[in-house]
């Protein structure tokens, strides 16, 4: 006997998964919090599973719950897509689009491809740290988003895993230097924390050379010699270098996931621009790497 599953039901299941938290989720859909709690206990029950590990401060994913989630964005990407080609509606109106100051550039062919498919839509930019740009999904001040994070602690759909590599000038020795000068490009950015903490391990003594939301700002004290900086090694400019801790000194630092991150009621046109951007960024193939510097 076949059996049919409750869309409306996952989609509750995915708002938790990527809020962890029944009452963000239930803020989300517009929901009581028991009236989510209720559709998650009703799915658990028809696929006779936990889904979720109870924890004191947030709700995780089971091992049955992780394998799910996978499936279950499939199955409502499925959904929308059939809906909109066979009611035929061509997209329009607006799409407030997330996306990190590092990953403008990188998400400029995604954006370039869906306006081009779809020229009614208006697409709007908030570029902001990834702390705050997770922050506005939930809110609802962004459509759709990109949210940088350590890899281990990775939200959403994750589209590419990048290292995160240390980066100067050529010819430049300011990471010889002590404290070491360090030029970030934003105080809330998701990379300082663990820049920070990985150089407190190491009992490197740094200080702030620079601190601006402007990338290029950012970009020009490093190349100038006066510090350096951290970035996910697909986005360093091709006239800076990498330094590989193991010849420096410098500690190494973790791999960092870009995801993307989108409310749980999801219009059509971040659905569609979500698939640009996968089919965009997943794929590494031609990805120029940055070249690593020699160090005497």
């Amino acid at each position: 006997m076949s059996r049919n599953l409750d869309l409306d039901l996952i989609r509750t299941f995915v708002a938790v998964a990527d809020s962890g938290s029944m009452t963000v989720a239930a803020n989300l859909l517009h929901m009581t919090q028991g009236a989510v709690s209720q559709q998650v206990k009703r799915l658990e029950d028809v696929l006779d599973c936990l889904l979720f590990v109870r924890k004191t401060r947030k709700l995780e994913l089971s091992r049955h719950g992780e394998s799910f989630l996978v499936k279950a964005r499939q199955l409502l990407q499925l959904n929308d897509e059939i809906w909109a080609d066979m009611t035929g509606r061509s997209l329009r109106g607006s799409l407030r689009v997330g996306v990190p100051y590092d990953l403008v550039t990188p998400l400029a062919p995604a954006m370039k491809a869906f306006a081009d498919a779809h020229p009614q839509v208006e697409i709007s930019l908030v570029c902001a740290a990834s702390p705050e740009l997770s922050e506005a999904v939930h809110s609802g001040r962004v459509d759709i988003s990109l949210v940088e994070y350590v890899e281990s602690e990775a939200e959403g759909e994750v589209v590419r895993i990048e290292p995160l590599v240390w980066v100067k000038g050529r010819g430049s020795d300011a990471w010889q230097k002590r404290p070491l000068p360090l030029s970030m490009v934003d105080e809330r950015c998701a990379f300082r924390p663990v820049v920070l903490g990985a150089l407190a391990e190491e009992g490197i003594a740094w200080r702030t050379v620079f601190e601006s939301g402007n990338i290029e700002a950012t970009a020009a004290t490093v190349r100038a010699g006066l510090a350096i900086t951290t970035w996910l090694a697909s986005t360093v400019p091709a006239d800076l270098e990498t330094l590989a801790p193991q010849a420096t000194g410098l500690p190494a630092l973790p791999p960092f996931a870009i995801c993307l991150r989108l409310p749980a009621t999801v219009q059509p046109a971040a659905q569609e621009f979500a698939r640009h951007v996968r089919e965009s960024m997943s794929n590494d193939a031609g990805t120029r790497r940055p070249q690593l510097a020699s160090v005497a």
